[in-house]
């Protein structure tokens, strides 16, 4: 046999060997469907029942756009408001024990009828808001060491039950720790508090932040902030800061920093006029934003009087009388509305309150000034 022929016959039969080969992997053909099929029956067994129609869903009923009209709908006009109201004496101290009755509330200077009143001592849930920008805290500068050293002596004033959170801004605001009773991650916060990173103060992008993160929190709550009041380059403005913080309903408590500072440059002409303009201006944002949520503002010069602020920030947060009512003013229309509170007595007099000798003691309301009226969901 000649060659030519050979390798004809070889070719020949590995077309016949690999070709049998292709087929015996492909296999037979499935014929495919869109359902899974059903096993068949055994012997014996009775055929399966015919497929019964599908339960309507009300689900796609509702994506469709044909729910149910017998369906039941709810829907919730009662408005709640609360608010916390603190009744200090003319030395910051907490003063227990007034009834319910003796308080009164006006909303847009219309009275309105209490309908839930409580008070009593729990933890506090507050959050730390700390200017900690090279503006004024400087390495090793007097900012820095006044800043660290109210921090670490609110931190000394704390119970073991109450829950804080810090948060450090410059140009934007830094969660350094989340709320935890564990003093070993705010310590642990703090230690990170020793080179800022810019030269920005942003007050009002700061505040705002925390305080919509806080606005669903429960209980007793407050931003307790420590800095100028200084605002460089937020990118929200005054009046928008002042809606957001009231909307929010977290009472912030402000102490201004570097006071003695500033007296010691004022004294000796190093400050002009448009430096103290702006510290003054500083000091009157931080009073607005804590008077209009509820709080307080604090602006010391000398360290010893820590000690006197962190006590009655403890005592405001821990003793407050929580009043509820629902507004006569149902209209949901988004608007502002005023709240005042003040203590009068059954005559409708002023309540007149004496101390342990019987003397006429002055003291002072704290609540917030109002809030927006929610709006109605088209």
């Amino acid at each position: 046999m000649s060659n030519p022929v050979r390798i004809a016959l070889l070719a020949a039969f590995g077309i016949v060997l690999f070709g049998g080969a292709a087929v015996a992997q492909q296999g037979p053909k499935k014929e495919s469907g869109d359902a899974v099929a059903k096993p068949r029956p055994k012997q014996g067994e009775a055929p399966p029942a015919a497929e019964q129609p599908k339960i309507p869903s009300q689900m796609r009923k509702a994506e469709q756009g044909q729910a149910d009209p017998q369906a039941p709908t709810f829907r919730a006009d009662t408005l709640a408001v609360t608010v916390d109201v603190g009744v200090l004496d003319n030395r910051g101290r907490f003063i227990p024990g007034i009834p319910a009755g003796n308080f009164r509330v006006l909303e847009d200077g219309v009275p309105q009828k209490l309908t839930g009143f409580s008070t009593g001592e729990s933890p506090m849930t507050i959050a730390m808001v700390i200017e900690f920008s090279n503006l004024y805290q400087q390495y090793w500068s007097w900012g820095w060491q006044e800043t660290l050293t109210a921090c670490y002596s609110f931190l000394e004033t704390l119970k073991p039950e109450d829950t804080v959170a810090v948060v450090a801004f410059d140009l934007r605001p830094e969660i350094l720790s989340d709320f935890s009773t564990d003093r070993r991650d705010t310590q642990e916060a703090l230690a990170r508090l020793r080179i800022p990173g810019f030269s920005e103060s942003n007050l009002y992008d700061a505040l705002t932040d925390v305080a919509d993160r806080m606005a669903a929190i429960e209980g007793r709550k407050a931003i307790f902030y420590i800095g100028s009041g200084m605002d460089t380059f937020s990118k929200i403005t005054f009046d928008q800061t002042r809606r957001k913080l009231q909307t929010a309903g977290v009472p912030i408590y402000a102490m201004g920093t570097l006071q003695a500072l500033r007296e010691y440059y004022d004294s000796r002409g190093a400050m002009g006029s448009i430096a103290r303009l702006d510290f003054l201006q500083a000091d009157n944002q931080l009073r607005t934003f804590a008077k209009e949520t509820g709080g307080q503002s604090w602006f010391p010069r000398f360290l010893g009087e820590y000690g006197g602020i962190f006590r009655q920030i403890s005592e405001a947060l821990r003793n407050t009388y929580t009043l509820s009512y629902s507004p006569t003013n149902i209209a949901r229309d988004g608007k502002y509305r005023k709240i005042k509170v003040d203590l009068v007595a059954p005559s409708g007099d002023p309540l007149r309150i004496t101390d342990e000798k019987g003397k006429p003691m002055k003291y002072t309301v704290v609540a917030k000034t109002g809030y927006n009226a929610p709006r109605s969901v088209e």
